[in-house]
């Protein structure tokens, strides 16, 4: 099982997960070109994927959804919200009909080899969600757009093989930044976006022996760089109330403009 961050960050997000049968990409927010560029460093054909997985409809997230929908006609999967949401933004174009197929919280449903199970997440958007993606005993998450995170968080993260886990601001940067103050209250609110810090008191609450790799995603440009979300990740994990330190976590940060290194589970 293979997971793989071909773009991640606040400009575009598309995330792949796979294994010699089974491939999909969790969101569309960067071009096809860059699609199908990632796709090929992975060795895999665009229309060899089984699904797409919505995580929710802003930009940043479905921007590439209409042409790449259009060109190869994978099938959609999301929550309804997600789903109306697409529907409502008409930068995509016309979409083929037929694709989109709609898919319930904690309600899991079979792609492939691989079982899926939605999961809830804070954030501005009509019904957002992370996904679990296993197969067999192995297990992974992509978890971004999350303004905070509570027990049921934890739960669908626990057990993780790996995990693409969102750090995407630094509290000081984005307050003294050049964002308007309603524009800074949205990201730090409770349906925003996870701060470096908070990303490493989530991963405390998660880490086992057995978890290979946490991938770090969705930095802002504006508000992080990729150093600084590293260390303030591992310092957390270093000062948190558990017994592993920041320099013993297989850490990793997705870039927004370059593929990652592939994490095999």
């Amino acid at each position: 099982m293979r997971l793989c961050s071909i773009a991640s960050g606040s400009s575009g997000n598309c995330i792949y997960v796979g294994d010699e049968r089974t491939h999909l990409l969790v969101d569309t927010g960067i071009s096809k070109k860059r699609i199908d560029e990632g796709l090929h460093t992975l060795g895999v054909k665009a229309d060899e994927l089984s699904g797409i997985l919505i995580t929710h409809e802003h930009s940043d997230h479905i921007q590439g959804l209409g042409v790449f929908s259009r060109k190869y006609e994978i099938p959609i999967y999301a929550t309804k919200g997600t789903i109306d949401g697409i529907k409502e933004y008409k930068a995509l174009g016309k979409m083929p009909e037929g694709l989109l197929h709609p898919v319930d919280i904690d309600h899991k449903f079979q792609l492939g080899d691989m079982e899926i199970q939605p999961f809830a997440i804070s954030h501005d958007a009509k019904e957002p969600s992370g996904y679990r993606i296993e197969h067999g005993t192995k297990s992974v998450v992509v978890a971004t757009d999350l303004g905070i995170y509570d027990e049921y968080t934890v739960e669908h993260l626990k057990n993780l093989d790996a995990v693409l886990l969102e750090a995407n601001h630094d509290i000081h940067m984005l307050e003294v930044g050049p964002y308007p103050y309603p524009l800074k209250r949205r990201v730090m609110g409770e349906k925003g976006h996870l701060s470096n810090e908070l990303s490493g008191r989530l991963l405390c609450d998660i880490l086992h022996d057995n978890l290979k790799c946490v991938l770090l995603g969705h930095l802002s440009k504006e508000n992080n760089y990729a150093e600084l979300a590293y260390e303030t990740v591992k310092l957390e994990v270093t000062i948190g109330n558990n017994p592993y330190k920041g320099e013993d976590i297989p850490l990793m940060v997705a870039r927004r403009d370059s593929i990652s290194d592939i994490i095999t589970v």
